[in-house]
Order: structure tokens, then C-alpha cells, then sequence
């Protein structure tokens, strides 16, 4: 087993999806503009610059769109490339582009199965409406039988309160566990200004509601949901997030420093950690990015203690090791230098993104 260096959150901006969810953040920040984009490089050079030398090692890769990351025609070959270097793959999906998932698994070995992974986002109204519960769990189960591993998650929202007892049932029959909880988000504005949990009722009948699933991965976001992180982050040292279309790779979500890592792909990547500079009102992504051991002061669950079913078996044993370690582990902390650097780019980095912000505010209006 290869252990993980680095992780790459990795942003795929279609925004065209087959589910019109109510409580989709796309559609909340009115960004859904079903749109299927090109990529602004060629295959072979996003495998060349994602090659596992440039990144020092081993990285696992986390695919989300905007919209449905499966609808693109070119995302098969693209995980499959990506695979191919010898890295990890997570795919966040809807679960029901049948066609993709026969795509993209016709063209791994069985060793390249074992390194993917799908996030099967379970929307059961929408699947319900649209009559695709059972293609739904059809491509979980296919996946699975291929060797991949899952996790199915379920977007904890009002709607969803009145049918817990039928969910549990539906999960049980097909995938034999209990689905995890992801805990839904309502933003105001954009650039954000004001989040809560997505609910008309009141925080405790939310929170009571996600708990009946016993999901540690509800749990753990429950927990870092709008605490605001000051502690020391390797985000910008030990992970990244990249824009999948254009190059354009930064520190994390809410920074101002970028590279554009397909532009030039034999330029080294640039490391420079966010330290205790971050911009972010909290973690908006701690299940990923918290549990890979990202901030060391802070112990945690892991990426697959949160997400894995053990007693279904969701995992397959490389990715279960792989994903049960931290960042920390296969990585070095800084010393006194590298930490004077990271505050020095947070002092430049604060009023640029400060900066951005308002003018996304203002592009807006």
C-alpha cells in the first residue's frame, strides 16, 4: 500500500445536473447555469502535470462538480488518467449516470479499482420523483462488485424528516447499512456572510434527526460546523484545491494565492502552508480536510472511520489503510522558517482576499 502525501480537493465546474434538489448550494448561490465546460488543457497534459514526482508522492484526488461530475463525456478518461499516475480518486456523484460508471470501470485494472472511491450522494426525494432509487443503488452495488470502494451519504434537511424510518429500510435492503449524514448548509449571500444549518425548524429536531442514522461522519461535521479554525493549517503545504478546468490550483478555498499548474507543468509546485492566516469563517470541508490531519494539534477520526460501514464492508482493504492515515505521518511539520514564510503570505493574502470578496459582492448586485 502506497501511504498518501498529499490531498488535492479538485473542482470540476459543471454546473448542468439531471436533479433539481431543494436544498442544492449551486442553486442557493444561483450559479446553476447548466453548463458542460471543456477544459481549457488536453488529457495528456493534466496527467503530465498531476505526475506523482511533481507532487512528491502519492496524492488522492477528490473530484465534485458544480452540477453532476459524472455528466461530462471526458470525466471517465480524465480518473481514469489520473488513476493511471498511481494516485488515489474520489468521485462525488448522484449516482445515476449508468453509462460513466461502465465508462470509466471499463478502463482500470483491478489495481486501479482498488484505489477509487465513490461519494454516492443519496438525494431520495429527487431519486424518488424521478424513478432512479433503484439505478441508484444498482451503480452503488456495481462499483462495489468491481472492487471500488463507497460511501453513501444522505443531505440531513427537512424533507428528509418525515421519511427517516423509510430511508433506513430502503439502505438496509440494498447496501446493507445505514447511510452517513452530511450536515446541509444554508448561505445567505455570496461571497458567504451569513451560514446556518438548512432547516426551518429548530437546530435540536435537525440534530435529532441526523442522529437517528448513528453516522460519525454527521457527528464530526456537527462538531466543526462554523468554529472558526486558528490553529495551525497545512492547507497550501499538504493539500490544495484545484480547478480541474483551468489549472489554477490554491491553498484552499479562501485564498488569493494561486498557481496554475497545467500552464507550466514542469514548474515545481508551489508549498506554502495557510498556517494561522485563514480566511475562512470555519473549515468548510473539515470531514475531508481535518480528518486527513491537515491541522496536527487537532486529533480526529479518520477519512474512513468517518465515512466506511465496516459491518457492509464499504471499503476495500488498500483504500481502508490508505485513508486511515494522516497527512502528518508522511509529511514534515515546519520549523521556525517555514512557519515566519506562512504568516508572511497570510499578511499579503488577508487583504487580497478581503479585496476579491468584495468585488465578487459588488458583481453581483
Amino acid at each position: 500500500m502506497e501511504p498518501i502525501v498529499k490531498f488535492v480537493e479538485c473542482l470540476l465546474p459543471v454546473t448542468a445536473c439531471n436533479l433539481k434538489c431543494s436544498y442544492c448550494y449551486v442553486i442557493q448561490e444561483d450559479r446553476r447555469k447548466l453548463q458542460i465546460p471543456d477544459l481549457d488543457f488536453s488529457l495528456d497534459t493534466i496527467q503530465y502535470a498531476l505526475r506523482k514526482e511533481r507532487f512528491g508522492g502519492t496524492c488522492y484526488f477528490s473530484i465534485c462538480g458544480a452540477g453532476e461530475t459524472l455528466i461530462p463525456s471526458y470525466m471517465p478518461e480524465l480518473a481514469a488518467r489520473i488513476l493511471a499516475n498511481g494516485h488515489y480518486v474520489n468521485i462525488t456523484t448522484n449516482g445515476t449516470i449508468t453509462k460513466r460508471f461502465d465508462e470509466l470501470l471499463s478502463r482500470l485494472t483491478d489495481k486501479e479499482k482498488e484505489k477509487l472511491h465513490f461519494a454516492f450522494s443519496l438525494h431520495y426525494v429527487e431519486l424518488k420523483r424521478l424513478n432512479l432509487l433503484e439505478t441508484f443503488f444498482a451503480n452503488v452495488n456495481k462499483v462495489r462488485g468491481e472492487g471500488c470502494s463507497v460511501v453513501v451519504q444522505l443531505n440531513m434537511c427537512d424533507e428528509y424528516m418525515p421519511l427517516i424510518d423509510e430511508i433506513k429500510e430502503v439502505c438496509m435492503n440494498h447496501i446493507g447499512a445505514l447511510p452517513q449524514i452530511a450536515v446541509t448548509r444554508k448561505e445567505e449571500s455570496f461571497p458567504v456572510k451569513h451560514v446556518s444549518l438548512h432547516t426551518e425548524g429548530s437546530q435540536e429536531d435537525y440534530i435529532k434527526a441526523g442522529q437517528e442514522f448513528d453516522s460519525p461522519l454527521f457527528e464530526f461535521t456537527l462538531k466543526n460546523f462554523l468554529v472558526k479554525r486558528k490553529e495551525f493549517c497545512y492547507a497550501g503545504e499538504w493539500t490544495y484545491q484545484l480547478n480541474l478546468q483551468t489549472g489554477m490550483m490554491k491553498r484552499c478555498y479562501n485564498s488569493c494565492v494561486f498557481q496554475n499548474i497545467f500552464k507550466h507543468p514542469d514548474a515545481p509546485i508551489m508549498h506554502v502552508a495557510v498556517g494561522r492566516a485563514c480566511n475562512s469563517p470555519y473549515c468548510f470541508n473539515s470531514s475531508h480536510f481535518m480528518s486527513q490531519g491537515v491541522i496536527p494539534e487537532i486529533e480526529c477520526p479518520s477519512y474512513q472511520a468517518l465515512r466506511d460501514r465496516p459491518e457492509a464492508r464499504w471499503y476495500n482493504d488498500t483504500m481502508k489503510q490508505a485513508l486511515s492515515g494522516k497527512l502528518y505521518e508522511t509529511n514534515k511539520e515546519y520549523g521556525v522558517w517555514g512557519k515566519i514564510k506562512s504568516t508572511a503570505f497570510g499578511i499579503v493574502d488577508k487583504p487580497l482576499y478581503k479585496l476579491y470578496s468584495f468585488y465578487l459582492s459588488v458583481k453581483k448586485k
